[in-house]
């Protein structure tokens, strides 16, 4: 349990049946009556945010959340072999688990696994990741670093916008986060 005067930007907390994540809070003692404490909330595996308020000092179970390092090792069918980096112990997860992020899974790539209750929250891909490029419209004479995009497959199958000037079997980093070319490697 943890105590609604403890909570900090990335406590984990169970709500609902389900994993909530603490973006912002505001603890608030207002002249009148009892202190509070303002929340806003973002739900682990749906990320849907609410706001919710808690009476200070009030309990709420913290989630219990693992975390391990692996390593994709390779691709069977749906699934997706991972290796655990600790106890070198193999582990299979489906697209549908790893979620939209799989478009950039590379074999040999390390991901973090976040875990509660033996369930697979999320898998968090490197911040930026170097992919080649497999398929893109040839650059023109006069292509210039700021005229414009096109977009671009990347080898793991993502398509990607990238300047006009890239062209196929060229190496580029790209943030997973946003999903945004960053530059040449």
């Amino acid at each position: 349990m943890i105590s609604s005067n403890d909570f900090r930007p990335g406590v984990s907390i169970v709500l609902d049946g389900s994993v909530w994540r603490v973006v912002e809070f505001l603890h608030v003692k207002p002249g009148k009556g009892s202190a509070f404490v303002r929340t806003k909330l973002k739900n682990v595996q749906t990320g849907n945010t609410v706001e919710r308020t808690f009476r200070a000092g009030e309990t709420v179970p913290q989630a219990i959340i693992e975390k391990s390092v692996m390593q994709h090792t390779y691709r069977e069918g749906d699934d997706f072999v991972f290796m655990d980096m600790d106890t070198y112990e193999e582990g299979r997860l489906s697209a549908s688990e790893i979620g939209d992020r799989v478009k950039y899974l590379k074999e040999g790539m390390e991901v973090s696994v976040v875990r509660w209750n033996e369930q697979v929250l999320e898998v968090e891909l490197p911040n930026s990741v170097v992919l080649e490029i497999t398929e893109t419209d040839p650059g023109v004479k006069g292509d210039t670093a700021t005229g414009g995009t096109k977009p671009a497959k990347v080898e793991t199958g993502a398509t990607v916008m990238v300047p006009l000037f890239i062209s196929v079997g060229e190496r580029i980093k790209i943030d997973t986060r946003t999903d945004t070319y960053l530059g040449r490697e």
